[in-house]
């Protein structure tokens, strides 16, 4: 098992960053809870950023050539040159305190993603898919922070990720996009924090953030530990693969949840990491809506 230390790139101080995604020569990322999209050039240092109408879980590329960014009431397109959001759909209207979470795109454009409660207490997360402009809820059973879910470089499975019961599942992708029946995967019990978002690599290896875990792990399709990477901060919540090499990962960081005396503790909260990973990205895909 590869054991594998972070660099600290980038200070953001976000209360709750997620979503990372390395599109071009960039990476692009939010931070939930400060309503914020950011984009990153590390051959540069340059940082653009951009602030949302509401919290906004995950920024993707799309084929019309814009984003399309998850805000809470729903996913959205993205100018960058403008900063508008234009409404693609509207999702859980009957559940204000909902919110979308994270999202992936499989190799046909379809976009799937979670929503959860944002106050962590009820059952009312359930996972979406976006295809060329329809959402329909998939039959993943409803659970409160819906994370993931990651996808199979061939598409045919889907990993679901439920955050408080601190397990994963994997589904089987069906031809129309439809997704299967759960099959368990891994169930953490110990101490290694909260599962978080989760990525498929190249070979199907499946990366997962912990919060509260200060570490990211690897694990093959068979559920077994290849690598873990520490970090000096607790609260983990997603890794992208990209970089000039393509075998640069970066991680997003969150503050939230952390006393004063932890945060003195943790003065890179909430900031942006990087390492070396064995394995590239699947091959990216934009959305097909």
């Amino acid at each position: 098992m590869a054991v594998i230390d972070t660099r600290h790139v980038l200070h953001i101080s976000a209360e709750l960053g997620e979503g990372p995604m390395w599109l071009g020569d960039a990476l692009w990322f939010v931070d939930i809870k400060g309503r914020r999209i950011y984009r990153h050039t590390p051959a540069t240092g340059a940082l653009a950023q951009w602030d949302a109408p509401e919290f906004v879980g995950w920024v993707l590329p799309s084929r019309a050539g814009d984003l399309i960014v998850g805000l809470q009431s729903g996913p959205h397109r993205f100018s960058p040159e403008t900063g508008a959001f234009t409404r693609i759909a509207s999702i859980d209207a009957d559940l204000p305190a909902n919110r979308l979470n994270d999202a992936a795109i499989d190799p046909a454009g379809r976009v799937y993603f979670g929503t959860m409660d944002n106050r962590e207490s009820a059952a009312t997360g359930h996972v979406y898919m976006l295809d060329q402009g329809a959402v329909t809820q998939t039959a993943i059973e409803p659970c409160v922070i819906t994370n993931g879910p990651a996808i199979t470089p061939d598409g045919a499975s889907l990993y679901h990720v439920d955050t408080l019961a601190r397990r994963v599942s994997r589904h089987a992708i069906a031809s129309d996009g439809s997704v299967g029946a759960a099959e368990p995967f891994l169930h953490f019990t110990g101490d290694e924090g909260h599962p978080d978002g989760a990525i498929c690599d190249a070979e199907g290896g499946v990366w997962i953030a912990f919060y509260g875990g200060w570490a990211a792990r690897r694990y093959d399709a068979a559920g077994r530990m290849t690598d873990i990477v520490r970090f000096p901060v607790a609260n983990v919540t997603k890794v992208a693969i990209g970089g000039a090499d393509g075998r640069t990962a970066f991680a997003t960081t969150a503050r939230q949840g952390l006393s004063s005396e932890a945060l003195a503790q943790q003065p890179l909260a909430g900031d942006i990491f990087t390492f070396p990973v064995a394995v590239p990205a699947a091959p990216s895909t934009a959305a097909n809506s």
